[in-house]
C-alpha cells in the first residue's frame, strides 16, 4: 500500500431540492459550472493519477452525460450506481475501489475543500493505519436540549464539526461497510468506529461547508466570486 494509489468516492447520489431549484444540488451551477464538477477538480489538483468515482442516482446518469458535454468536462471519473442511503451509496463506490488503496468518501455538495486538508487526511491515514477525518471549531455558543425542553449551556470546546473528505485504508473501510445499515451511521466515520477502527481528527478548512440551502448557494456563488 502506498500513497500514490489512492481512490475518493464522491457521494452525488442525492435527490433533494432543499437547496432550491428543479434540479439536486450537485448538478447545480456554482459560477460557471455545476458544483458536482467543482468538487471533482479539488480532487483531481489535488492528485491527477487519483481514481474518482462519483456515487450518482440512477436517473440521473444521463443527465451528468449531458452536463459534461455542455461544459466540455473531460476529467475521468467512474459512475457508479447509488443506493437508498448514504450508507448504501458509499458502500456501492467502494465496490470499485481495491483493498490495496488509500481511499477518501467525499460529499458531493462540499465543493471548496483544499488540497493541503486532502493532503494532510491522507498523509495522517497511511501514517497511523486508520480513519482520518477533518474537523472545524464551533464559535457558537452551544446549548443541549433536554427531552423536557429544557437546555443548559454546554463548553463549545469539546464540540467539533466534521467535515469530508473522510480516509481510509480501503480494506479497513470495505470490511467496516461489510455490515447491514443502522440508522446511527451518520458518516464514514460511525460505520467505521462500530468495526473497532481508530478515528483521528486534523484541521479542516471553514470554507469547506456542505452545501444544503439556498443561502448557502448564495453563499457559494459569492465566495466563488471573490477569488479567495
Amino acid at each position: 500500500m502506498t500513497l500514490e494509489k489512492s481512490s475518493v468516492v464522491i457521494v452525488a447520489g442525492g435527490r433533494g431540492l432543499r437547496a432550491g431549484g428543479d434540479m439536486p444540488k450537485q448538478f447545480r451551477l456554482i459560477g460557471n459550472k455545476p458544483m458536482l464538477m467543482h468538487t471533482i477538480d479539488a480532487f483531481y489538483t489535488y492528485n491527477r493519477q487519483m481514481k474518482i468515482v462519483i456515487v450518482l442516482h440512477p436517473d440521473y446518469f444521463a443527465v451528468w452525460d449531458n452536463l459534461c458535454e455542455k461544459y466540455r468536462f473531460t476529467v475521468p471519473v467512474v459512475a457508479v450506481e447509488g443506493g437508498e442511503t448514504r450508507f448504501h451509496s458509499v458502500k456501492n463506490g467502494l465496490s470499485v475501489v481495491e483493498d490495496d488503496e488509500m481511499v477518501a468518501v467525499h460529499d458531493a455538495a462540499r465543493p471548496f475543500v483544499l488540497p493541503e486538508v486532502i493532503e494532510r487526511c491522507f498523509r495522517e491515514s497511511f501514517r497511523f493505519q486508520c480513519g482520518v477525518i477533518p474537523v472545524v471549531d464551533e464559535k457558537n455558543s452551544v446549548r443541549i436540549l433536554h427531552p423536557d425542553g429544557s437546555s443548559e449551556p454546554f463548553d463549545r470546546d469539546r464540540i467539533k464539526l466534521v467535515q469530508t473528505p473522510q480516509v481510509f485504508p480501503a480494506y479497513l473501510l470495505k470490511k467496516a461497510y461489510d455490515t447491514d445499515y443502522k440508522s446511527h451511521f451518520t458518516d464514514d466515520a460511525t460505520v467505521a468506529e462500530e468495526a473497532g477502527i481508530e478515528i483521528r481528527l486534523v484541521e479542516g478548512n471553514e470554507e469547506n461547508i456542505k452545501i444544503t440551502t439556498p443561502f448557502d448557494m448564495l453563499w457559494a456563488s459569492f465566495f466563488l466570486k471573490s477569488g479567495r
